[in-house]
Order: C-alpha cells, then sequence, then structure tokens
C-alpha cells in the first residue's frame, strides 16, 4: 500500500514538473514573438523662439509649436538601435512686441518690415510646414519600448503649406477692436531642414529642434533661425 502511494505521488510530481516545463516554454515562446512598441505615433508640444534675432525685431509673448508624425521603426539587426522615418505636421506660433509684421509692401524688391506701432496689441505669426523625420534610436528595453530609457537623433525635411499674421488693433478714436489676418509665403524660404533630439524614459522624453536653415529668403528678411524644445508623447 505505501509502495503503491509512493509511485502515485513520484508519477504526480513528474506530470507537474513536465506540466511546469510546458508553461516555460510557451511563456518564452510568447516573450521572443512579442511585438514591441515601435513609437509609431509622436506628439510634441513646445516652446519655440528665434536664434540670430535682431535687435530691432522685438518678440513677446510665449512662442509655441505643435507637432504630429507618425513614423515607420525599422529595427537594426538584433541590436538595441533602429532607424525610423515618417511624415507629419508641423505647426509654430511668434508674437510680437506692439510691432507689426508688414508683409504687403509690393514690388521686387520688397522686403518684410517690423514697424514698431503703439496701438497694436497683437501681431502673432504662424506658419505650418509638411515634415518628413528621420530618426536613428536607441531603446534601453527592445520588448517593450513603453517602457525604460530611450534616446533619438535625427533630421526633419519640411516644405511650407502656409505662413500668415494676425493683428489685434483698436481703431483710433473708437472702441471698436479689429482682427486682421494677413497670408502670404512670399518672403519665407519654402524648404527647411532642422537636427532633432529626443531623450526621455517609456512614453514620456524631452525634444528639442534647431532650424539649419533660415525662415526668410536672402534679402527679404532677417536671417533668424527658429528652435523649439518641448515635451514629445510616443507609442503604438
Amino acid at each position: 500500500m505505501i509502495k503503491r502511494i509512493a509511485l502515485l505521488a513520484l508519477l504526480l510530481c513528474n506530470g507537474m514538473w513536465v506540466f511546469a516545463q510546458d508553461v516555460d516554454k510557451n511563456s518564452d515562446s510568447k516573450t521572443e514573438i512579442q511585438k514591441p512598441s515601435r513609437d509609431f505615433v509622436m506628439l510634441q508640444f513646445g516652446y519655440t523662439g528665434w536664434q540670430n534675432k535682431p535687435d530691432s525685431v522685438k518678440m513677446g509673448g510665449f512662442g509655441h509649436s505643435f507637432n504630429a508624425y507618425v513614423c515607420y521603426d525599422f529595427p537594426i539587426a538584433k541590436s538595441n538601435f533602429s532607424f525610423a522615418a515618417g511624415i507629419g505636421i508641423s505647426t509654430s506660433a511668434v508674437y510680437f512686441k506692439k510691432q507689426a509684421n508688414i508683409t504687403n509692401d509690393t514690388g521686387n524688391s520688397a522686403v518684410i518690415r517690423f514697424v514698431d506701432t503703439s496701438g497694436l496689441k497683437r501681431d502673432k505669426l504662424t506658419t505650418a510646414y509638411l515634415q518628413a523625420p528621420f530618426e536613428l534610436r536607441f531603446f534601453g528595453n527592445k520588448i517593450n519600448r513603453n517602457k525604460g530609457f530611450k534616446a533619438a537623433i535625427g533630421l526633419q525635411v519640411g516644405t511650407l503649406l502656409g505662413a500668415h499674421n494676425k493683428y489685434v488693433y483698436t481703431i483710433q478714436g473708437t472702441n471698436t477692436k479689429v482682427n486682421e489676418k494677413v497670408s502670404t509665403r512670399r518672403f519665407m524660404n519654402t524648404w527647411e531642414f532642422q537636427g532633432t533630439a529626443r531623450l526621455g524614459w517609456g512614453n514620456f522624453s524631452l525634444f528639442g529642434s534647431y532650424n539649419l536653415t533660415s525662415l526668410y529668403k536672402e534679402n527679404k528678411g532677417p536671417q533668424v533661425v527658429p528652435f523649439a524644445l518641448g515635451i514629445c508623447i510616443t507609442g503604438l
């Protein structure tokens, strides 16, 4: 009787051991075939400003930017690195302090002018670009890229979709408030190139971008260089 019980216990233990081995194998298989997040979507919110700005240009307020991209990620062999390319929209807005950004001058020799105007309450310049981002990425966690350290450096190529100035002022001698919008791209470079960098953890990171080209065409405006700093949210 005791021998039979001992034999039954041995067979039961052996069966449990085999089952545990099967579970471990299945777990390993799931880990191996698990599809990591490829940071398919990038949303960026940031502060934007102008480098190389002359004293004649008086900026005020909080310049801001919003960018949205979809990217496809190409892992580099079995390393923690990958290359990504995508497409998206980049928008930015900057403000001028009691200064009008004059863009309606005519003639071939016309240039953009920044004129002090005491009655002007606000002048905002908004730009929008269609951009193609390219990044070399590093992920600390290859299996789940929604966790762990990550970093990226890259280049963005953009083409100007639109630009407009929005003026807010009060007609002299009245309380009439006027919002005026003027759209023109003729003084601006059609193409822009930016160097970019990201550094973060999980789905959140800090980003920075710096234009390698000036905002305005040569001899058509000040050779200012836009830059941006902010927060990037990634996923999918």
